[in-house]
């Protein structure tokens, strides 16, 4: 089954379940960790790389009961799953999880994404807007600092997908600011984000692909991304239909 729908490589979400909480609709309070897809094993068994966070092994318990949210180039896929054994292998800490729940294919809002060219700007955080930002305290953007101007390539509510000629590491958080047009003329957003993957494009030297998930983003900002996506989405719709 695993083999039919997903793919070595894959990248994933990861969130600890309590028993008994698995029907749960809002997950929010939950920690996110992200992985991929290390091996498939069987067709209810797989290894995934051991997530990390600020460069610490997240060292999920035997036995334990997780969420996946698998990225696929054809969507999204959830299912539950047991932790059933970690080891290290060939330097990589593996995590082996068994499902324990169907596979399913879902649409989330917040991830459906839109490919797009907008222009972004992005710097890495000052330490103490860091601090502050990850202590959940009152905090100003130093004005005025350089940054690096990007390329959006596609968007959600939950994140974004940039290119640039600057390498941001991945788990670091960034202050990036672009522009979308609303009711017409074009508004601001100044976000936090953290990176969650950067790699150089094998097909453009120089050039680093990035994706980026919002933190901490309020629903208001939310809601206007995604009302500008589906906005979107629904012109090409229209004009598909005219051509």
């Amino acid at each position: 089954m695993l083999s039919k729908f997903v793919s070595i490589g894959a990248r994933i979400e990861v969130q600890n379940v309590e028993r008994g909480l698995e029907e749960q609709s809002d997950s929010s309070s939950r920690k996110i960790y992200y992985s991929q897809i290390y091996e498939i094993l069987s067709d209810d068994k797989m290894e995934i790389v051991m997530p990390m966070e600020k460069g610490k092994l997240i060292l999920l318990p035997i036995d334990g009961e997780v969420e996946l949210v698998i990225y696929e180039g054809s969507g999204l896929f959830q299912c539950f799953a047991r932790v059933v054994d970690r080891y290290k292998s060939n330097n990589v800490y593996i995590l082996v999880v068994e499902l324990i729940s169907s596979l399913r294919k879902f649409q989330r809002r917040e991830y459906y994404r839109l490919s797009c060219a907008l222009t972004v700007f992005a710097r890495y955080l000052l330490e103490e807007e860091q601090q502050a930002i990850e202590n959940s305290q009152p905090y100003t953007l130093t004005p005025g600092l350089p940054m690096e101007q990007g390329v959006i390539v596609d968007i959600s509510g939950g994140g974004l997908r940039f290119l640039s000629e600057k390498a941001f590491e991945a788990d670091s958080l960034l202050y990036v600011s672009y522009q979308l047009p609303q009711n017409g003329h074009y508004k601001s957003y100044e976000m936090i984000g953290r990176v969650i993957s950067a790699r150089v494009l094998e097909n453009r030297s120089g050039t680093y692909e990035h994706r980026m998930q919002y933190y901490d983003v309020d629903r208001r900002t939310r809601e206007e991304i995604i009302k500008y996506i589906f906005e979107e989405e629904r012109k090409c719709r229209r004009k598909e239909r005219l051509e």
